[in-house]
């Protein structure tokens, strides 16, 4: 029982630092109308949370590892608690509001380092797939949150009410991680001597992290302009669009889950996410190809790719936890966010560029390629898990 606590625990702190990084977007219409920015300088600001995460992710993984998650994850989220309330009270123009974003986001990296270890911690083989699969639907759930608390709160109340409904999230949650949460036992040999570093001769862990960084192109893409895509092409209110994504975003919760019960039944991480990333590209390509040509089906496109894009998320999070091992699992996720959330910081401002300079579908058709790339970059033959292998065998991938 005390094991789903954890994973509860871990799942909320995740749920919130997603909240505030990637709700930005669901503030567009705002930031246009009354704050008189340009789609370019949106997508700036929407890109500051993740720079500030990017830059932070490493160093909060090797705390975690070194002092363990619970004080981690704590300490990041009460920062990013301050962060975010200075910026609904304190910001005065772009340049101050980016920089405490980007603060924010640096203080919500420790989340994205050490919520994963202490749910993998918690976890045997058997169970692994489906507990990272729940703790990964934090990411959908949070831009859902974000895209139905949003846009209503900044309609009557601007940023202040947005960001400090963000600010409140996030400390009310570092309250309860520091009251309950617990971290995991780890095993007496990853105590006891260091452990090998398992980048050294081996290319698998880096595949993963191409291979997810890359999927992260489709998945910002459509999570970031769906709503001014509906905004724009559609004619939609930001409410009803926001309502619409927030749907979408828990059919991409619900898709980790299954997708993680998967892989657990097929022992398998890497072969259902290939599969999956084949899915995805067919999808978003029919996505650029309605977002070319609109119509009432354009919507429900967007809502099929906002959904699949999200599904392969767990597997590469769970596949870099289990081939790091426990040693080495904080730092390794900490690699492997820093490549997918570097990805998500770039995204934004350079498909505003491109949407700006162009329309909305060649930035949906450049995404489709980016899902192709991935397909072929995820190996299939790899080694035991260093998590599950004895100690001293290890395989090396094809």
């Amino acid at each position: 029982m005390r094991r789903w606590v954890m994973l509860g625990l871990g799942t909320a702190a995740q749920t919130a630092a997603c909240a505030f990084v990637y709700g930005v977007p669901y503030l567009a219409d705002e930031l246009r109308g009354r704050e008189g920015l340009t789609l370019t300088q949106v997508g700036v600001l929407v890109a500051c949370p993740t720079v500030g995460l990017v830059l932070a992710l490493y160093g909060w993984g090797a705390a975690a590892d070194r002092w363990g998650e619970r004080v981690v994850i704590a300490v990041g989220l009460a920062g990013a608690a301050g962060a975010l309330a200075g910026a609904a009270w304190g910001a005065h123009g772009m340049v101050a509001l980016g920089a405490l974003l980007a603060l924010a986001g640096a203080a919500g990296a420790s989340v994205y380092s050490a919520s994963g270890r202490l749910v993998m911690g918690w976890f045997g083989k058997e169970q692994r797939g489906l507990a990272m699969g729940i703790r990964q639907t934090s990411t959908p759930l949070g831009m859902g949150v974000a895209a139905l608390a949003m846009p209503p709160l900044a309609t009557s109340h601007g940023l202040v009410g947005a960001f400090g409904f963000l600010a409140v999230v996030c400390g009310v949650i570092a309250v309860l991680i520091a009251l309950f949460a617990a971290d995991p036992v780890r095993p007496r040999a990853v105590a006891a001597q260091p452990a090998p570093n398992p980048y050294r001769g081996s290319s698998l862990l880096w595949r993963i992290h191409g291979s997810a960084a890359l999927l992260v192109i489709p998945q910002f893409t459509a999570g970031a302009f769906a709503l001014v895509l509906l905004v724009d092409v559609r004619g939609w209110s930001p409410v009803h669009a926001g309502q619409l994504i927030a749907v979408a975003q828990g059919l991409g919760a619900v898709s980790r889950i299954l997708v993680g019960r998967w892989s657990d039944r097929v022992g398998s991480r890497l072969r259902p996410m290939r599969q999956l990333a084949v899915v995805t590209g067919v999808v978003v390509g029919a996505t650029a190809v309605g977002t070319a040509f609109p119509s009432p089906l354009t919507p429900v496109l967007l809502v099929a790719a906002i959904a699949v894009t999200s599904s392969t998320n767990g597997l590469s999070f769970t596949s870099t936890a289990e081939h790091a091992g426990p040693a080495w699992s904080g730092r390794a996720l900490g690699v492997h966010n820093t490549g997918q959330n570097l990805t998500a910081a770039v995204v934004p401002p350079v498909m505003a560029a491109l949407i700006s300079a162009t329309a909305y579908w060649p930035g949906f058709a450049l995404a489709a390629a980016a899902t192709c790339a991935s397909a072929g970059l995820i190996p299939l033959r790899g080694a035991v898990p260093a998590a599950d292998a004895p100690e001293g065998r290890r395989t090396i991938p094809a």
